[in-house]
């Protein structure tokens, strides 16, 4: 059966619990036989695989390196200071910290950093393309903050137009008198003008922070604009576009607001650091400083530009009329009005096809059945996937969504028939970890 680790590491974990291999071989054995198209997920690599594996976790790391409040740190130290100069290399900053457990933590101790509980921040909100710890009420941004939304440029008779209105972002900004302005974006398929938002930013006296989580791949090997020197604090996710693991990485140019993010973070909201995790944060780091991964990104958008041009010619709509980076997201409605992004993604799912519901702009549903998908092609281009498997992967989605639309007879026929064309095209393009 394929795995997502070596040989000895599957054969140790089948010995020691049976249980938990069979759940972890099955996983593996979904991710290599079906396509991923969610936009914020990703493949990392073997070796970033095998760092998250090793002896650092069973190591306490409390504090920063050369100030731990433990003994034993040695390597430890040296583990961190090489994330950390590798992400100062990459993006381009002067400070940054590797220890984030995730992005929403990564976002809150930038908000201890720059903010009072009670002061205001100004967002995108949620249903426009922001993120959870963007301001919702039922997160920790909105329930010790006070958020305030810019809007997003929607004009019913030209959707196309579905990009942020700089303007409103201004109009807020004078009204509210923010202590941060806050971009970038969790469904937001444009490129974000930093320079613009931080000029806004000054003409309000407020601190710029940039949560650049999906396009941190991008922004990295220049594919899109980078938030520095724009923004006084820059947060992100190392998985996603970066393809690392599951973390998070703070980031700025200014000594004090280091000190400030530094302390935040711990004592602030976490413990000891997760020192595997770091490590494997360091080999992406590293990963992404080669011309290979410049490369890949580059691919990433041609085959996002793709994919989003193959459905629009299928009938469906790209809000805001495509994309400039890896995500879309595609208005179900243009195609059937009574779709759903729910159906979708379930009718989906069922052909190999792993995607999630999404709203769109004005959006009418609620946020648990939607009008839309949010699709991406960072996992696919990990598989090697080029324009032309992304257009046969747009002609998979329409063929099981016009099945759907016909009943469920004729879904459970055209399901199982791309079911095994999917199955066929992910054993021509393996994941590099099912290799072995």
């Amino acid at each position: 059966m394929p795995t997502h680790a070596p040989d000895t590491v599957m054969d140790t974990l089948r010995a020691a619990d049976p249980e938990v291999a069979t759940i972890v071989a099955a996983e593996a054995e979904r991710q290599e036989t079906t396509i991923e198209l969610i936009a914020s997920e990703n493949h990392a690599s073997p070796a970033v695989m095998a760092a998250a594996g090793t002896v650092m976790t069973n190591k306490y790391a409390e504090g920063y390196p050369g100030r731990r409040y433990y003994g034993g740190c040695l390597h430890h130290d040296a583990i961190e200071r090489l994330a950390q100069e590798r992400a100062k290399k990459l993006f381009g900053c002067s400070y940054a910290n590797v220890q984030p457990h995730s992005g929403a933590q990564a976002n809150m101790a930038a908000f201890l950093a720059t903010m009072d509980p009670g002061n205001t921040f100004a967002s995108l909100v949620l249903k426009d393309g922001g993120h959870l710890s963007h301001g919702m009420k039922i997160n920790f941004s909105g329930i010790f903050y006070n958020p305030v939304h810019y809007a997003l440029h929607y004009d019913k008779a030209h959707p196309e137009h579905e990009r942020i209105d700089y303007d409103s972002v201004r109009a807020v900004c004078k009204e509210h008198k923010p202590r941060v302005l806050l971009c970038g974006y969790s469904a937001y398929p444009r490129v974000i003008d930093f320079a613009r938002f931080r000029e806004i930013a000054d003409e309000a006296g407020a601190l710029l922070v940039a949560d650049v989580a999906h396009i941190a791949g991008l922004i990295a090997t220049g594919v899109h604009p980078s938030p520095f020197p724009h923004a006084h604090v820059v947060t992100t996710t190392t998985h996603k576009s970066l393809r690392g693991p599951r973390g998070g990485l703070v980031m700025t140019n200014d000594e004090e607001l280091s000190k400030k993010i530094n302390k935040a973070l711990f004592p602030g909201i976490q413990g000891g650091p997760l020192m595997h995790i770091v490590a494997a944060k360091a080999v992406a780091l590293g990963e992404a400083l080669t011309h290979e991964f410049k490369t890949y990104q580059q691919q990433v958008v041609a085959n996002a530009q793709t994919l989003a041009g193959a459905l629009s010619a299928h009938g469906y709509r790209i809000t805001s009329g495509g994309t400039d980076n890896h995500l879309m997201l595609v208005d179900l409605t243009a195609r059937d009005a009574e779709l759903t992004g729910k159906d979708a993604e379930g009718w989906l799912e069922g052909a190999g096809i792993i995607t999630n519901k999404n709203g769109i702009p004005d959006d009418a549903r609620s946020p648990m059945v939607t009008s839309g998908l949010r699709l991406g092609a960072p996992a696919t281009t990990t598989r090697g996937f080029g324009e032309p498997e992304m257009r046969e992967v747009a002609a998979w989605i329409d063929r099981v969504l016009s099945a759907g639309l016909k009943g469920a007879d004729e879904l459970a026929r055209t399901t199982e028939t791309v079911r095994a064309e999917v199955r066929d095209m992910c054993a021509r393009f393996p994941l590099p970890h099912a290799a072995h």
